[in-house]
């Protein structure tokens, strides 16, 4: 099964937006997206971790109230879409692999946990792998898999894989040749691919997280 990373972009459709995430669906793809939890604790689906890049703002994400950021965004026409949205676009029926992209306190990954308890596709992931750790903690039965990127090693992979109640490893695409990772017997998903002749070469025997193509 492969993965849209942040819905469908393209001329109508912004990423991390509510529509793209539903239009991605309906194409029948799960969906790869960020969270990052405001102010006021509600988690919301970006992938950075200020309003720079797309609102031109240099305000940070958890210095801001939901209300704040929901005029900002609303007001740019790119509402920046709460998880729960997310959750219930998804009706259960479609993966959801999000990746936290701070580092979360304990409150926050129980409150996240019990947010997400009825969505049995939900998937957590991060490249912070204390986050991971902490939500096992709560809950060994959640979904849960870590994320790598060059230079960690092979071996460091490897041996991060046999932790227990894992269940995925989230991989960037320079390890996609490598014999070693291929033989792991773990779910593994490779990111982000943006070619299309890179998705027709892997998608058969391979989970990939792609950009719309």
């Amino acid at each position: 099964m492969h993965l849209i990373h942040r819905g469908i972009v393209n001329k109508k459709y912004q990423e991390n937006l509510l529509k793209s995430f539903k239009l991605a669906f309906k194409k029948g793809y799960g969906v790869e997206t960020d969270i990052h939890s405001t102010k006021d604790h509600k988690f919301v689906c970006y992938h950075d971790f200020t309003l720079n890049r797309i609102f031109k703002k240099k305000q940070s994400i958890k210095n801001l109230t939901y209300q704040k950021l929901k005029e900002i965004s609303h007001g740019n026409k790119k509402p920046i879409p709460l998880l729960n949205e997310l959750l219930k676009a998804s009706k259960n029926q479609h993966f959801l692999f999000i990746e936290i992209k701070p580092n979360f306190s304990p409150e926050l990954l129980r409150k996240l946990v019990k947010e997400t308890s009825k969505y049995s596709k939900c998937v957590f992931i991060s490249f912070k792998h204390q986050n991971i750790l902490n939500l096992l903690k709560i809950n060994k039965k959640i979904k849960v898999g870590l994320s790598f990127s060059p230079p960690a090693s092979v071996k460091s992979i490897i041996m991060k894989s046999k932790i227990k109640n894992i269940n995925y490893l989230i991989l960037d695409k320079f390890y996609l040749t490598n014999k070693k990772i291929q033989t792991l017997k773990i779910q593994k998903y490779f990111y982000t691919i943006k070619k299309k002749s890179e998705f027709n070469k892997y998608k058969m025997k391979n989970n990939l997280i792609f950009e719309n193509l």
